[in-house]
């Protein structure tokens, strides 16, 4: 394995996977390389009969991500003494219809949900939500339709029926 061809062709897709989850840019840029360093690591373990390198690196990329989101949990309470600027009650029904699209979300299969957040709240095109997935685009947009179809579905008689730009 040519582990400096396996980077390049890698590191823009391993990264804006990561950017898509990490919004401190300096974090993501040390996990993207945490991953590459588990990758150079590993690279004799690699077995090319048991999956292709994109789904490899990808899998040491969620992994690398979980174990992030695992040590970084954050536990903090707010002060008793904080003032609200707006009354947190004109907000309840904003909270209630995120609460219901995160139970809808909550149906969907794993790429399908990376796909719906991707597509609608990092504003990615599908062809990017693709390339970052390490999907074919066709598959992408077929994943994209059904994600849609039991979102439709499982919320019909919820309020929450746009996502983004009058559509779900």
């Amino acid at each position: 394995m040519d582990i400096e061809k396996v980077y390049l062709e890698y590191q823009s897709r391993v990264t804006a996977y990561i950017s898509s989850r990490i919004s401190n840019k300096e974090e993501a840029e040390d996990l993207q390389s945490e991953v590459f360093l588990k990758v150079c690591k590993n690279a004799d373990r690699f077995d090319e009969e048991k999956a292709s390198i994109s789904t490899w690196i990808y899998t040491i990329t969620r992994n690398t991500l979980t174990d992030y989101f695992r040590v970084h949990k954050t536990d903090a309470e707010l002060p008793e003494d904080l003032e609200w600027e707006v009354n947190p009650y004109d907000d309840l029904y904003r909270e209630e219809t995120l609460g219901e699209l995160a139970e809808a979300l909550k149906s969907l299969d794993e790429d399908e949900r990376d796909i719906i957040v991707l597509h609608y709240y990092e504003n990615m095109t599908l062809l990017d939500v693709s390339k970052a997935l390490d999907l074919s685009y066709g598959k992408t947009k077929i994943l994209h339709q059904q994600a849609l179809q039991k979102l439709r579905g499982g919320i019909n008689d919820n309020p929450f029926r746009v996502i983004r730009g009058g559509k779900i």
